[in-house]
């Protein structure tokens, strides 16, 4: 692979792809905390962004080391995928809809919270060393600069989404978060399985 405008368009491209869960997931959070400070926007896109750039260039130490090993987890990536945002997705619909009549302010998530979240969204992103497998380590570090770029700015885009529409739906949002939680585990789990 060599250097020209066409790696940068594929590697912002791939970036968007790969950045959808973590939008989703990242609107879901600001649906449940409407009143989240910008501070706590960039610190949840930067814990994305990192995990999406950290997750290919895992996948590319992968292949050029110990790639039996990661084949035989790649079948369990779904149901990981599944079981996090799966439980977090629960924990947020039953707390909204305990307190669904309730004007007080909801629980902020936490930092071990985000990173499962992270985690959970950027997992398949593994895979995705092996497709940058002829590239020197240099143009895949540029790669995953690139992807954790475009995340980072799909997923502040996100936040603040979830935000505008969390603070129109008051205790409600935390229902509608939980629910796209499960639903995006439940599209990388069945996305997973046909593939």
């Amino acid at each position: 692979m060599e250097w020209n405008l066409m790696f940068f368009i594929n590697s912002m491209l791939l970036g968007i792809g790969l950045a959808m869960d973590a939008f989703s997931v990242s609107a879901a959070n600001g649906l449940n905390e409407p009143k989240m400070k910008t501070r706590k926007v960039i610190g949840i896109a930067g814990v994305f962004a990192f995990f999406q750039a950290a997750m290919p260039m895992l996948g590319w130490i992968c292949v050029h080391t110990i790639v039996q090993y990661f084949t035989a987890f790649e079948k369990f990536i779904p149901w990981i995928a599944l079981i996090l945002l799966g439980y977090f997705g629960g924990k947020m619909l039953v707390d909204g809809i305990k307190n669904k009549d309730s004007d007080e302010d909801k629980p902020t998530i936490g930092i071990p919270a985000l990173l499962v979240q992270g985690i959970a969204t950027s997992i398949d992103a593994l895979s995705v060393g092996f497709t940058i497998a002829d590239y020197n380590w240099i143009m895949a570090l540029v790669e995953a600069i690139i992807i954790a770029v475009v995340t980072f700015a799909i997923c502040v885009c996100g936040v603040f989404l979830g935000k505008k529409f969390g603070t129109k739906l008051k205790n409600k949002a935390s229902i509608l978060g939980g629910v796209i939680l499960i639903a995006i585990g439940l599209e990388i789990f069945i996305s997973g399985l046909i593939m």
